[in-house]
Formats: structure tokens, C-alpha cells, sequence
């Protein structure tokens, strides 16, 4: 009898971009990474942010590499891209939320929330694949998303609007891509204590809300995350694969 072998999840030769990078879940993804030996690049629109980030990692021994970047102006995505080695891994971190009763949406408010979850998403992804298939590289996208684009949430309607798409555009894209060889996935937390959430957290009865609906009446944290759950997605061992991690 032989043992089974455990897979291993280093990326010690690999280059990640994570796009959202210098908060939240994106730098969580992006210190589980470095942290698995991958070269990483986070970008984001706040320069302050990205030196903030990249010197926090530093302090624990960790680099991450930074681009100032506005995914949300395509012609800037292919001028940073252009700057950068070949990408073996995306994670789609940046994203907006704003909160309002569908009676009240204006365009405008449906027009960033949209610009950002899906339509910056779908073409940054589309230029990381097309430069991936064009080298002949295997690679892996991986998708923050949320259980929003499961259910329906109250005051949530665009933001779950955006959320449904990218779950259809990840089946899509992992359908189309799977052959050569680039894996898309998507993470789906629940209600983790982010910047994002944290406004909507800090109403009570909202707060007891959340934490009614889930059974271990805690929310959920970062190393939720990026823990043994996220890195095997980040590694790219699945295929339009939906982790939908909680408290």
C-alpha cells in the first residue's frame, strides 16, 4: 500500500496581480500568496494605501510589489499590464458596495456599483487570460465575490445584480478557458469585517441581522479566508468552484 500524497500549495516560481490589493480581502489574498512563495503585484487606485499595505507586509517579512491602477479605465490596464512579467494568477479583489432600497437607485450609483464589480472585472480578466493563452501558460482567475450573487438581499439590489453576473461570467469563462489550462473560480464570503462591510456592520440591528443567520453567531475574518479554504482556490486545484465561507 502506498500513501496518499498530500498536494502541496507552494507557488514558489509564480507571479500573482491582485487587483483591490492594498485592503481587505484583496491583501489578504495577496499575504496568503506571498506567504506560498508567489511574486505578487497588488494595485490599487490610492498610492497612500499601496505603500501602507506593501509596509505593513514588510514588517512581517513579506514583499509585495505595488501599481497604482484604475481597473475601471481599460486603456491604463493595458499600459500597467504591458509593464509586467507574465501573470500565473489573478484575484479579482476590488469592488463597491452602496446600499439603498431599489425604489431609490439613481443611474449614477448603478453605473459605479456595475463599472467596478463586473464590467472592470470582465475586461481585466480578459486581458490577464488572453496574455496566459498567448504565452502558453497555464494560470488561475479567481473571482471575490459574495454571497450576494446567491441571494437577494434587502437595499442590495445592484450590488447583487453585479455579483449574479460574475457567477455566470465564471462558469463562462472557466467552460472556455479550461482547455488551455486556465482555471476561474470564485470566492463568496458572506459578511466579513472589511472596510467594505464596515459602515452597514455598525448598525446593531443590522449586526444582530447578520449574526442571526449564521450558525456560529460570529462573523466571519480575513484568515477565514485566505486560510486553508482560499489557498487551494489560489493555487488553482478546482474549476469554476464557489466557496461561500461564512462566520
Amino acid at each position: 500500500m502506498t500513501l496518499v500524497q498530500t498536494p502541496s500549495f507552494a507557488l514558489h516560481g509564480k507571479r500573482a496581480l491582485v487587483t483591490g490589493g492594498s485592503r481587505g480581502i484583496g491583501f489578504a489574498a495577496a499575504v496568503a500568496l506571498a506567504q506560498a512563495g508567489a511574486e505578487v503585484w497588488i494595485a490599487a487606485r490610492n498610492r497612500e494605501a499601496l505603500d501602507q499595505a506593501a509596509g505593513l507586509a514588510d514588517g512581517h517579512r513579506l514583499t509585495l510589489q505595488t501599481v497604482t491602477l484604475d481597473i475601471t479605465d481599460a486603456r491604463e490596464v493595458d499600459r500597467v499590464l504591458a509593464t509586467l512579467p507574465e501573470i500565473d494568477i489573478l484575484v479579482n479583489s476590488a469592488g463597491l458596495a452602496r446600499h439603498q432600497p431599489f425604489l431609490e437607485v439613481n443611474e449614477d450609483d448603478f453605473d459605479a456599483v456595475m463599472s467596478l464589480n463586473l464590467r472592470a472585472t470582465f475586461f481585466v480578466s480578459q486581458r490577464v487570460a488572453r496574455r496566459m493563452r498567448a504565452g502558453g501558460r497555464t494560470g488561475s482567475i479567481i473571482h471575490i465575490s459574495s454571497q450576494m450573487g446567491h441571494v437577494g438581499g434587502p437595499e442590495r439590489s445592484v450590488y447583487c445584480a453585479s455579483k449574479f453576473a460574475l457567477e455566470g461570467l465564471t462558469r463562462t469563462m472557466a467552460l472556455e478557458l479550461g482547455e488551455a489550462g486556465i482555471r476561474v473560480n470564485t470566492l463568496c464570503p458572506t459578511f466579513i469585517e472589511t472596510d467594505l462591510s464596515r459602515s452597514a456592520l455598525e448598525d446593531p440591528a443590522f449586526r444582530r441581522y447578520v449574526l442571526e443567520n449564521i450558525k456560529l453567531r460570529r462573523l466571519g475574518r480575513l484568515e477565514d479566508i485566505m486560510g486553508a479554504r482560499g489557498v487551494p482556490r489560489l493555487r488553482g486545484r478546482c474549476d469554476d468552484h464557489r466557496q461561500r465561507p461564512d462566520g
